[in-house]
């Protein structure tokens, strides 16, 4: 009985077949569980063309928006990407998929890893913030719930977490003005989602299983939305995926993420992960219940709208 599902690129084909696998998984659980995606855009799309828009990585679309993603992005780019992603919910709502593994409020740094650098949106905390805000409205305004990652922070991450555990050397002080900063703007935000890296200042221990580092992300931070892991199967970390669910259950994660295993490896999980605390069935329900009726768009004005804010260029391809 998972709390909600997520959907990748090997789980779609059809719309049709896409509405009726969420109707199904639905139907399992006998509720209206969340589904979820990564649809951020660019390289981390799961609905692609020529079904569904194929669209620019987000950093490039801050850019041709007028941007240049630093710490100049204004209206322009803010609107730019609300519109990107209002359209993206439209899309996600019309297959039954009501949440989006975005906004990504990590900073993109001359040395952020390649794998992250251009699904960010700028590298100074209050520029991300605003473009993460805009994300989030878009979302919610067509009926998707948002999740926040990487919290607290990826962008200083220097090796892929799918395949290495990164570090991040800096100073406490520095990543609480920078890299900190923003997700603390975004604290009200209803859901989000952990970096699998270790911040030395902090503990040995990546972030996912850190004790010190989720007190972090509810004090110093104040995000008190549900939180989940990253998907725990991940490279950056090691061991049995049941002692993983439990450490990061125990850390003070709200609920375990689990994407590419056998299902004997699943059941494993479920059974170490067991009954969400009613903490975090709190958490869940004040989530789900910021889950709206999407509001009228007009889909052709938007696209429009859109096609001027980005000089004529607002599709990947």
């Amino acid at each position: 009985n998972p709390f909600g599902f997520i959907l990748f690129a090997r789980n779609i084909d059809t719309p049709d077949q896409v509405r009726a696998l969420c109707d199904d998984m639905r139907a399992a659980v006998g509720r209206e569980a969340p589904i979820l995606i990564d649809q951020e855009g660019g390289r981390v799309q799961r609905l692609r063309a020529p079904l569904w828009r194929e669209w620019l990585p987000p950093l490039d679309h801050v850019a041709r928006a007028g941007a240049g993603g630093g710490a100049g992005a204004g209206a322009g780019a803010e609107r730019a990407m609300f519109l990107r992603y209002r359209l993206i919910a439209d899309e996600l709502r019309a297959l039954g998929i009501d949440t989006d593994c975005a906004p990504m409020a990590d900073l993109a740094g001359d040395a952020t890893h390649p794998f992250l650098r251009n699904r960010c949106y700028g590298s100074d905390a209050e520029t991300v913030a605003r473009l993460s805000r805009a994300v989030a409205d878009g979302l919610m305004a067509g009926g998707v719930l948002p999740v926040l990652k990487h919290i607290p922070g990826h962008g200083r991450a220097t090796q892929d977490s799918h395949y290495d555990l990164p570090h991040v050397a800096a100073p406490a002080a520095d990543l609480d003005t920078t890299d900190f900063a923003a997700f603390r703007m975004l604290n009200d935000l209803p859901m989000g989602m952990t970096a699998h890296l270790v911040y030395d200042a902090l503990d040995d221990r990546p972030a996912t299983l850190s004790e010190p580092v989720m007190r972090l992300i509810r004090d110093s931070i104040g995000f008190d939305g549900l939180i989940m892991t990253d998907d725990i199967s991940m490279k950056a970390l090691s061991g049995d995926l049941g002692d993983l669910a439990r450490g990061s259950l125990a850390a003070g994660c709200d609920v375990v993420l689990l994407c590419n295993a056998a299902l004997a490896e699943r059941r494993a999980v479920a059974e170490a992960a067991g009954e969400m605390t009613e903490l975090a069935q709190a958490r869940a329900e004040a989530a789900l219940a910021a889950r709206t009726a999407p509001e009228p768009l007009d889909i052709s004005a938007a696209e429009d709208e859109l096609f001027r804010l980005m000089g004529g260029e607002v599709y990947g391809g």
